[in-house]
């Protein structure tokens, strides 16, 4: 999930599915990059007037870009006991969820049981704490940070960031890496364009509150990602969410991806009227 790093990172990411329990497990393209190619887009969402998300072009890339605005919608986390582990399956325990819903992604990176490995709250009951290790594996290419919020107000912010200000349990809370915009600056690690391509999604805040799940309809770089977070989106901070396992339910525009099993997602539901 990283761009291009120096070899020794590299080397570092080849290994984290052998990281000790609480550590990152990565989903990770670093491990091959070359096997990046060979993955299978989504299929394009059909296009639907009450659909939250839209296909863009930027720099040649396909990307969907789902939006939540805090005066229609809500965010909330869910992982499942045990870990529903994708869309499906959360669609088959909640029946009425899809009539709600105005979509729905993956909520971050996980362990081998699709619990999370970093700060985790639903409903202002924190799952797992702030998780500021040092590591191998994307999550811990620092910064990386929490995409979080409460009453309709939704930030990111990096790790250290949220530790230092962020008093007041939110509502909503989830931990991924890395960042990839930081203070409107791209993350130090990530290179214009780097060889390592994936399907990528991650989060940010526009300047009018709205937050923007973005997914790469094809393999994209981290640069390419985090630049259009940077130039299009004008997200002072934003979050790198996955790659690989990226996933996207937007009911209305007839998606539901199942690339892999995923572990927490992020519910965005439509404010009763």
């Amino acid at each position: 999930m990283r761009k291009a790093l120096p070899c020794a990172l590299l080397l570092l990411a080849a290994a984290c599915n052998q990281q000790p329990a609480g550590e990152a497990v990565t989903r990770v393209d670093l491990d091959n990059p070359g096997a990046d190619l060979a993955l299978t887009p989504a299929p394009t969402p059909t296009a639907s007037a009450a659909s939250a998300c839209r296909t863009v072009t930027f720099e040649d890339a396909r990307l969907t870009d789902c939006v939540a605005d805090p005066a229609q919608h809500t965010i909330t986390t869910i992982v499942g006991n045990p870990p529903y582990r994708g869309f499906k399956a959360l669609s088959e325990a909640q029946p009425d969820l899809a009539r709600r819903l105005a979509f729905a992604v993956n909520a971050g990176m996980f362990d081998g049981d699709g619990k999370p490995i970093g700060y985790y709250v639903k409903g202002g009951d924190r799952g797992k704490e702030l998780n500021r290790a040092d590591g191998a594996g994307n999550f811990h290419l620092k910064p990386n940070g929490v995409f979080f919020g409460s009453a309709g107000k939704w930030r990111v912010l990096s790790a250290d960031a949220f530790y230092s200000t962020v008093g007041d349990r939110p509502q909503f809370g989830t931990q991924s890496g890395p960042m990839l915009v930081v203070d409107g600056k791209l993350h130090p690690e990530i290179t214009d364009d780097g060889p390592s391509r994936t399907i990528r999604n991650g989060v940010g805040i526009d300047p009018s509150g709205r937050a923007h799940f973005v997914v790469s309809e094809g393999p994209v770089s981290f640069g390419k990602l985090a630049r259009y977070y940077r130039d299009v989106v004008k997200s002072p901070n934003a979050l790198y969410l996955d790659g690989s396992v990226s996933a996207l339910w937007d009911p209305a525009g007839g998606r539901m991806d199942a690339r892999a099993p995923i572990g927490p997602m992020l519910l965005i539901e439509k404010k009763a009227p």
